[in-house]
């Protein structure tokens, strides 16, 4: 019976999850999957939505000249939003800019199909190593005899002895093999790849409980108190899974500074090693910035919970929820008060006939009211409106083009045929010397291919519909031909 019991939750664990967009994205096309991966890596988790959009143009140019069957109407853009409505991609705002990163199936996605790609295996000694050190300290730390406990640190104090004593005596210390170190340091690489999507549930998690606390806000009535209960527990299950576990742990080592420490000096001696140029590029990358990144994933999550905590803080402050409360209060004294009362036997005062002819409710008599039949009385007339009440808003005019082609030529033949666009400006009257002039200047010059020098400039003031004076400083612009083509 529980063998049928596991493989029906094993079953509707199945239909969930090709239902998920870790499922889609297995199945759709492998070139998405291939630039995903390319595109991302555990040290580049956001890209800035200009240069996405440039790497995966770049990417379908060349998938098109491998006859790869596109869509002709989609460009970079167009594909990158479909991902992100599959849910592949999030496009956050960080620092006033768009960026894309993997959601977090897709993170254990492309890990999961790493791991496929890659030509090495994970059972390795450091792997098994690891395994024994993090057993022993489980059963160290989980053991209630002091005794042994004293046991085991007093034979890891006589071990960590012979092992000075041997290094003092002259006796050259065991050094891991190239091999096994390069298989160590990737073994900590495929140990730290999984945080990043741990991170990721737990930051849409508190998102998407900081949405519904929202919505609950704005859509529940006079017990809105309720929506603080909620969250509080909702904020305890989160925490309890194994990503906020995971969240938990490594705030406590960022907030350790001793640990911190240990840590970045340990990565700083294990890429001064000879066998770290054995690793790739982006694996060398990934080691340096672990701390870096981690700190941004973790610090992403606290600006969730800082949103969170703003949410609740305005809502607990508002009147709303201080009448609430009065009101839960009140419900609450009236219900001890009631039950506290002795109650006598109940008797009606009258004893209704329910079922006889002549019974009939106020509703069926259909009192008549007049009031209910008054007519609704007349909207006022409408103002009256002169042409001295309609006020046009000022703007500027456009650029008058013909006067500024007469402009240009009478500074062209003052001045020997070449005449800069501070000449130009400079003849033209006061009543057009706004910006629109000088956009149509620049418009003519580009349209008859005037000399052009970005390394000088020059500087004209106009004037703005408020009477104010403006500055604007452009690139040397020469007029030696006829704008009037």
């Amino acid at each position: 019976m529980r063998l049928t019991d596991d493989a029906v939750a094993h079953w509707h664990a199945q239909t969930q999850l090709r239902k998920a967009p870790s499922w889609k994205l297995l199945q759709g096309a492998p070139w998405t999957v291939a630039f995903l991966t390319a595109v991302f890596s555990p040290s580049r988790q956001r890209i800035p939505l200009e240069e996405f959009h440039t790497e995966l143009t770049m990417f379908m140019k060349q998938l098109r000249r491998e006859n790869l069957s596109l869509n002709e109407s989609w460009q970079a853009a167009n594909y990158a939003d479909s991902w992100v409505r599959s849910q592949f991609l999030s496009r956050p705002m960080v620092d006033g800019r768009f960026v894309y990163e993997p959601t977090a199936s897709t993170a254990r996605v492309l890990a999961f199909l790493e791991t496929f790609i890659a030509e090495r295996t994970n059972l390795n000694s450091s792997r098994l190593n690891t395994l024994l050190t993090s057993i022993e300290t489980l059963s160290f730390q989980t053991d209630p005899d002091s005794h042994s406990r004293i046991v085991a640190l007093e034979a890891e104090i006589v071990a960590r002895q012979e092992e000075i004593s041997a290094l003092r005596s002259g006796k050259s210390p065991a050094v891991l093999s190239d091999d096994s170190a390069l298989a160590a340091a990737r073994s900590i690489l495929d140990l730290a790849g999984s945080l990043p999507a741990d991170f990721k549930r737990m930051r849409d998690g508190v998102d998407l409980m900081l949405h519904s606390v929202r919505q609950e806000i704005m859509e529940s009535s006079v017990t809105k108190g309720v929506a603080v209960g909620q969250v509080l527990e909702g904020d305890k299950a989160l925490r309890n899974t194994a990503e906020g576990e995971t969240f938990e742990g490594f705030t406590a080592f960022l907030n350790d500074p001793i640990q911190q420490a240990r840590f970045r000096q340990s990565v700083n001696e294990v890429l001064e090693r000879d066998f770290t140029e054995r690793l790739t590029a982006a694996e060398r990358a990934t080691l340096a910035t672990l701390v870096r990144e981690m700190r941004r994933q973790a610090a992403d999550v606290h600006t969730m919970y800082g949103r969170l905590s703003e949410s609740l803080h305005t809502y607990v402050q508002s009147a709303e929820f201080k009448d609430s409360l009065i009101l839960r209060n009140a419900i609450h004294a009236a219900e001890q008060a009631v039950a506290k009362a002795a109650l006598g036997p109940r008797r009606a005062v009258i004893d209704p006939r329910l079922f006889t002819p002549n019974f009939e409710t106020l509703s069926g008599l259909g009192i008549f009211n007049p009031q209910d039949h008054l007519p609704p009385p007349k909207l006022d007339a409408p103002p009256v409106l002169s042409d001295a009440d309609i006020h046009r808003t000022p703007v500027t005019p456009a650029p008058d083009m013909p006067v500024l082609h007469d402009a240009v030529a009478r500074a062209r033949s003052i001045r020997n045929g070449q005449a800069t666009l501070a000449d130009v400006y400079a003849g033209l009257p006061d009543q057009l010397r706004h910006i629109n002039s000088i956009r149509g200047l620049i418009l003519a010059a580009r349209s008859s291919e005037q000399s052009f020098d970005l390394d000088a400039t020059q500087t004209l003031h106009f004037t703005q519909i408020d009477g104010s004076q403006r500055t604007a400083r452009l690139p040397l612009i020469t007029f030696t031909k006829d704008t009037a083509l």
